[in-house]
């Protein structure tokens, strides 16, 4: 079946929403306590059960949803963060109340406007997720300031030269192979399974860093 390029960029949004704004934007409390973020390593394949070994260790199973979306994760670099780019960086507060970037995704331009704000995030204790617009890139020796944006205000973040910077390209069900890097968007069951409804999956060595 041909799809043609509207089509395409539809699926390709469901992917990214599915991963980013699904847990953070205006969901319900009770089904926002259902969201289970899972990060680790795929293990074992059974049919459409999946066990991941999380990055604490455990080994947590996970039932593929029916309409899952999947997402590969592509290296990227600080050079491909400009003013005008809309990105989603993890940080942490610094004592002079500006942010420390933990990872920065780009998103494409159709994906503009995707889970625009400032939110906690589960990556570490204290640490936040921003989605905006670049608005000024300062560059230093070690790193870039970037002023981001969004609806309700802006934050300084400061990004490292090591910090992990990545993008987003379609993916499909052959992603998820036995010692693919995950990221996945995961809804508790009533029997206490968990079902992933987005993954995200490293591609050419890349850990999905969220």
């Amino acid at each position: 079946m041909r799809v043609n390029y509207k089509t395409k960029v539809a699926i390709f949004t469901g992917i990214i929403l599915g991963a980013i704004a699904l847990p953070v934007a205006g969901v319900g409390s009770a089904y926002a306590d259902d969201i289970v973020r899972v990060r680790g390593t795929i293990e074992s394949i059974d049919g459409s059960t999946y066990v991941v070994k999380t990055r604490d260790g455990a080994e947590q199973k996970i039932a593929l949803a029916p309409n899952a979306q999947v997402a590969g994760v592509v290296k990227a670099s600080l050079a491909d963060v400009k003013p005008g780019s809309f990105v989603g960086v993890t940080a942490l507060a610094q004592p002079d109340g500006t942010q420390r970037a933990l990872e920065v995704h780009i998103f494409p331009e159709s994906m503009r406007g995707t889970g625009e704000g400032h939110t906690p995030w589960d990556l570490q204790p204290n640490s936040t997720m921003t989605n905006g617009n670049i608005a000024d890139a300062v560059t230093a020796v070690d790193g870039q300031t970037l002023t981001v944006k969004y609806k309700d205000g802006e934050q300084k973040i400061f990004v490292p030269t090591t910090t992990p910077i990545v993008t987003y390209i379609a993916g499909d069900k052959s992603d998820l192979k036995v010692g693919a890097k995950v990221f996945i968007v995961a809804t508790k069951q009533p029997d206490g399974m968990l079902q992933g409804r987005a993954w995200r999956a490293g591609r050419d060595g890349v850990t999905p860093p969220m």
